[in-house]
């Protein structure tokens, strides 16, 4: 009877044994993946431009998406534009926006930021920056010390070559007339206009590489550049004299918020020009990461910050001077 005993017993453990493999052999749970696509902020974005014309707030990512928000970063929508890298964005007269991407195009929107349409530039070969002019004409520089302009939406280009091999990283119009554009060692490039011609002026000491720049006015401005150095200008770019930077940090964007210079840069840095001194700008639990835009929120006290990792907030400066 022992025997017999056991003997049934052996349909149970098979059972059973059945049960644990079948278990182990389940699909995986891939709920998880299917959340983080319904999320607006994929935790793969890297934001590497950011602007803001009052009304909503745009973001240009690495992986294609244009994020937007109507409520000062509250909240965001997606749209997906495809295999772009959008890497530097701007805020036109009309409101709208242009942006430059990786993959040899400008992309342009209307002032609400959602539709978005693209034409191609052959030069520069790689775009690194863009603006709009106060008549609404793009300009984008980049490699081989390329400018281009359009004042027809990108269907035809009118492109300026300074025959050196050198990347230009900013470009920025101060007035209808006056633009200034600065690039790789040291090289300084000023219109006076509107872009009909640009002339070279003396280069900036130390064959510094800028990493951005903002202009005030036709006369004073700042640059940023490797290893967190400052400089700056009272005289158009003629001569430069160098700032503390008490961060420490590289800025890679500078804008203007509340009237007062504000940079952006590695290790989750917020800087403020205070005095002749950049200071950090402390806020709740920032992250040990590079930002790669950064926006002013007009009238909110707050700016928009971005970087990788689908890091993007919205930070309070009212009360941390």
């Amino acid at each position: 009877m022992g025997w017999i005993s056991g003997l049934t017993r052996w349909p149970v453990g098979i059972a059973l044994t059945s049960g644990l493999m079948a278990a182990c052999t389940q699909g995986p749970d891939m709920s998880g993946i299917a959340a983080e696509r319904l999320r607006s902020v994929h935790r793969y974005d890297t934001s590497q431009a950011i602007a803001s014309n009052g009304k909503v707030v745009v973001v240009g990512t690495q992986s294609g998406a244009v994020l937007v928000s109507s409520d000062m970063g509250a909240t965001w929508s997606r749209q997906q534009l495809g295999l772009v890298s959008l890497v530097d964005i701007a805020v036109c007269p009309n409101q709208g926006f242009v942006a430059i991407d990786h993959y040899h195009k400008v992309w342009s929107a209307e002032a609400d930021g959602k539709t978005w349409q693209s034409v191609k530039i052959d030069q520069p070969r790689t775009p690194l920056a863009v603006t709009c002019d106060p008549q609404g004409g793009w300009w984008v520089v980049g490699t081989n010390a390329t400018i281009a302009g359009s004042h027809d939406q990108g269907k035809s280009w009118h492109t300026v070559d300074l025959g050196e091999d050198t990347q230009i990283t900013t470009v920025q119009f101060v007035d209808a007339k006056r633009a200034f554009a600065l690039g790789e060692f040291g090289l300084t490039v000023a219109s006076e206009d509107g872009g009909a011609t640009w002339k070279k002026g003396p280069k900036i000491p130390g064959d510094f590489y800028p990493y951005a720049a903002l202009f005030r006015d036709a006369r004073e401005g700042w640059v940023s550049g490797i290893a967190g150095q400052m400089l700056h200008t009272r005289d158009g770019g003629v001569t430069w004299q160098k700032q503390v930077n008490a961060t420490q940090a590289p800025l890679n964007r500078l804008f203007m918020h509340d009237g007062v210079p504000l940079g952006v840069g590695n290790g989750g840095i917020i800087a403020r020009l205070e005095g002749d001194q950049w200071r950090n700008v402390p806020y709740p639990d920032p992250l040990p990461m590079f930002l790669g835009g950064g926006a002013s929120l007009p009238g909110q006290k707050a700016v928009v910050i971005g970087g990788p990792g689908g890091l993007l907030r919205t930070v309070g400066t009212a009360n941390n001077k």
